[in-house]
């Protein structure tokens, strides 16, 4: 799923911001992150996997290392004073077998679809809340003026979208009604309409917070409208 979104895109939903904002005390941030992580570990953690397992399964198979060596020209074994030297070669072949299959596996899961199809669902949904939670606190949503700021966060390659809500809105709304503005915007990504479903989930958040959080005489705004468009790891 692509990143570019048109300025008009931009400006729907920074207008939608604005908008929902007006009816409420509460302020909305709005954050798209392509990927969150690169999960370098992915690669490492099967390629490793790989080389330790597929050889054994081999050996269990009936493949045995010196079939290699006589594969590309070896000498066999004639007499028993040479067996020494023959497990150290079907050794050293076991072990550059496992080389291979290492580097192999690594450059196969490196692949972007490949990696990320392999990597845990835990590990990313982690990951995810973790970039969610940096974002919050790096824009300062926990020290507006009543905590009540509203994160809607969104990583596309992950396919999954965090909202969190400072204490100030926990307080007034129950956490079952920020499922339906993950709803909203996950519907809108399914469709690849990013804007759209920013819209909708902004729409949905700013009715929930005026309702539970309506505005003071000196609403002002604390927060940047747009959305935050993080950039690709």
């Amino acid at each position: 799923m692509a990143t570019n979104m048109s300025p008009e895109d931009l400006d729907r939903i920074a207008q939608a911001v604005a908008e929902a904002e007006k009816t409420t005390a509460g302020e909305i941030f709005c954050v798209l992150a392509p990927e969150v992580s690169d999960y370098r570990e992915t690669p490492l953690v099967w390629a490793a996997a790989t080389a330790l397992v597929l050889p054994a399964a081999a050996l269990f198979a009936g493949f045995r290392p010196e079939m290699l060596t006589r594969l590309f020209g070896g000498w066999s074994v004639g007499h028993a004073a040479a067996m020494d030297g023959a497990i150290l070669s079907a050794l050293s072949t076991y072990i550059a077998l496992q080389a291979v299959v290492f580097m192999l596996a690594a450059l196969i899961v490196s692949i972007p679809s490949v990696r990320r199809a392999l990597t845990p669902g835990a590990l990313k949904a982690a990951r995810v809340k973790k970039a969610a939670m940096e974002q919050f606190l790096g824009h300062g949503l926990h020290v507006t003026r009543d905590r009540t700021g509203v994160l809607i966060f969104a990583a596309l390659a992950e396919h999954r979208v965090e909202v969190i809500a400072d204490e100030g809105i926990y307080a007034a709304a129950p956490n079952a009604v920020w499922d339906e503005v993950v709803a909203d915007l996950v519907a809108g990504l399914k469709r690849d309409a990013i804007a759209d479903g920013f819209v909708a989930a902004v729409r949905r958040a700013g009715a929930i917070l005026a309702e539970h959080v309506p505005p003071r005489g000196d609403n002002r705004n604390e927060l940047p409208d747009g959305l935050t468009i993080l950039p690709k790891r």
